[in-house]
């Protein structure tokens, strides 16, 4: 589901205890996706705007983003416009999903000038527009030509609209429940109801709720309450208690993270790894069907003594046979008779070399089979690591694996937008500071085989989950309290293919007791002695260790 008008009434309340704030980065995350440094009276902070059709959203962000390396043409216009430039205002245009930032700027001359930027969340129609003191449009982030649409021209040079409103609604903070029609539901009668919230409004009033104490709690709120329900997850400002679930609380801009931080990284995964998921799911496919022809291949090759013994009675028989299309000789060998084919294009000892070709033929093809089974098997299994890895990837994660598979050969090169570090590349290791201890995080091959052969020192501890593809950890403390041995055992359980199960087992020893796999690939080890913790993976606790804990690059 989307923001609705009373959710972005109370982001943009506290948006504003942020200002006026002076903006000094501008970036892009993708194409829809802006980035913006701002620096506060309360420290440096960065809010996200984004204009995707399904998760476009405004608010302050913690987490941790790739920005692209090229910006685009409009975010080089903002730049241009706006950097350096105060926000003084956020304003809500009534209680519509659309948000307006008056922001201070000076020219080169050194004058003040008012530029406004709109921001339009309105599902697959959100944009950002920027317009100077006359209402006139300098550029938006998506063009509308009139052919598009005939009542709103979004264009430069073009005069600002504002997307219309439905006249026959009320603001639901200036009315009474006695002004309601029971008839109809909330979100066709007031300003910024959602469905969703209309329903949970109805509910409540129904339960014997007042509805003035209910837009009390709707304006006093702070917080983000997330349900999930049949694997959906519903979200408002106040629990939606019509759903009887439990829900998940957050303050609201950390709830904002949490709820689509996640969603939109499997997004933009996808989008910035190319043809990685083709790739893989391509060469698993590939070997899965290759590894039962090779098993039925070898099958027929341990079978080649009978071959030997044909060439053998042919032989033994060439004098008293005539040539035809099969003869049934004694078996040397058994106490029975065995009917060997003849090629009646070749005579009796010709065909018996034939059969002692393919006899030598067959035996030598049985090494080469088990080999090629090996490699198969071991193929099969590094390309269902790395679809586990994927599947837990962040952007920078998901690029590191294509330039693995890119070294081994399964993939070209290709120009990449997501922005690189210059000079040596060292993989991108997600580091936790707890107490004092730093706790390292790798969640595909590269990373893990930096973790254990190049930054781990013998005496750390490492963490992987027993019998399961996922991330290694390593602890920088030998001999870590309960709480830290269980945080290294959490992050190793949910950065696994047990994510969604439960008692995970999760095995740590010292690095030293690491071997690492020859000719297997990178990060690819086995432990000497051990010891187990069962863990339960849990989101809630994961995303609290990274807001505490995970340092900032």
């Amino acid at each position: 589901m989307a923001l609705d008008g009373l959710l972005l009434h109370q982001i943009s309340s506290e948006l504003n205890e942020y200002l006026p704030c002076k903006i000094s980065k501008i970036q892009n995350i993708s194409d829809v996706e802006l980035l913006w440094t701002l620096r506060t009276p309360q420290g440096s902070r960065k809010l996200l705007t984004s204009f995707h059709s399904t998760y476009n959203r405004i608010h302050l962000t913690r987490a941790s983003y790739t920005t692209l390396e090229s910006p685009s043409n409009f975010v080089m216009l903002l730049r241009k416009q706006l950097d350096g430039g105060f926000i003084r205002r956020i304003e809500q245009i009534g209680l519509d999903r659309v948000l307006q930032l008056k922001i201070e700027v000076r020219d080169e001359l050194g004058d003040l000038h008012m530029r406004t930027l709109y921001a339009e969340l309105m599902g697959k129609y959100a944009n950002l527009v920027l317009v100077d003191e006359e209402d006139i449009i300098t550029d938006a982030l998506k063009r509308i030509p009139v052919f598009e649409n005939s009542k709103r021209l979004i264009h430069p040079g073009a005069r600002y609209v504002l997307p219309a409103q439905d006249m026959r609604k009320r603001d639901p903070f200036s009315i009474d429940a006695s002004q309601l029609d029971e008839q109809r539901p909330l979100g066709t009668q007031l300003f910024g109801f959602s469905p969703l919230l209309g329903r949970e409004v109805e509910y409540r009033m129904h339960e014997g709720e007042a509805y003035a104490d209910i837009m009390e709690q709707i304006r006093a709120s702070r917080t983000l309450y997330l349900h999930t329900v049949k694997e959906q997850t519903l979200f408002h400002c106040i629990p939606l208690s019509h759903l009887e679930c439990e829900p998940q609380a957050y303050p609201l801009m950390e709830g904002m993270d949490a709820l689509f931080y996640e969603k939109e990284q499997r997004v933009r995964v996808k989008q910035q790894s190319g043809d990685l998921f083709k790739v893989i799911r391509r060469e698993l496919s590939k070997n899965r069907n290759k590894l039962p022809k090779l098993y039925q291949a070898l099958d027929e090759a341990m079978d080649c003594d009978r071959y030997r013994e044909y060439g053998d009675l042919l032989f033994a028989y060439q004098s008293s046979l005539q040539r035809q299309p099969s003869v049934t000789l004694p078996s040397f060998e058994r106490e029975e008779d065995i009917t060997i084919p003849i090629d009646m294009r070749f005579d009796i000892p010709r065909n018996a070399n034939r059969y002692y070709q393919k006899y030598h033929k067959q035996r030598r093809a049985q090494s080469i089979l088990q080999e090629q089974i090996a490699l198969c098997e071991q193929t099969i299994a590094y390309f269902e690591q790395l679809e586990a890895q994927v599947e837990l990837a962040s952007v920078p994660d998901a690029i590191e694996i294509r330039e693995e598979l890119v070294r081994r050969g399964y993939m070209k090169p290709q120009k990449s937008g997501i922005r690189r570090r210059k000079g040596k590349q060292v993989p991108h290791i997600t580091v936790f500071d707890i107490g004092g201890t730093l706790v390292y995080l790798g969640k595909n091959n590269l990373q893990n085989e930096y973790l254990t052969r190049t930054l781990a020192r013998k005496d750390d501890l490492w963490f992987h989950t027993k019998d399961l593809h996922g991330a290694h950890v390593i602890c920088t403390d030998p001999d870590p309290d309960e709480q830290l041995l269980r945080i290294c055992a959490m992050l190793a359980a949910y950065y696994s293919q047990g994510r969604y199960s439960s008692s995970v087992p999760v095995n740590y020893c010292p690095v030293r007791q690491l071997k690492k796999v020859p000719g297997s690939a990178p990060g690819a080890v086995t432990m000497q002695h051990y010891r187990t913790i069962y863990m339960d993976p849990s989101q809630k606790e994961v995303t609290a260790i990274i807001q505490r804990y995970q340092k900032r690059s």
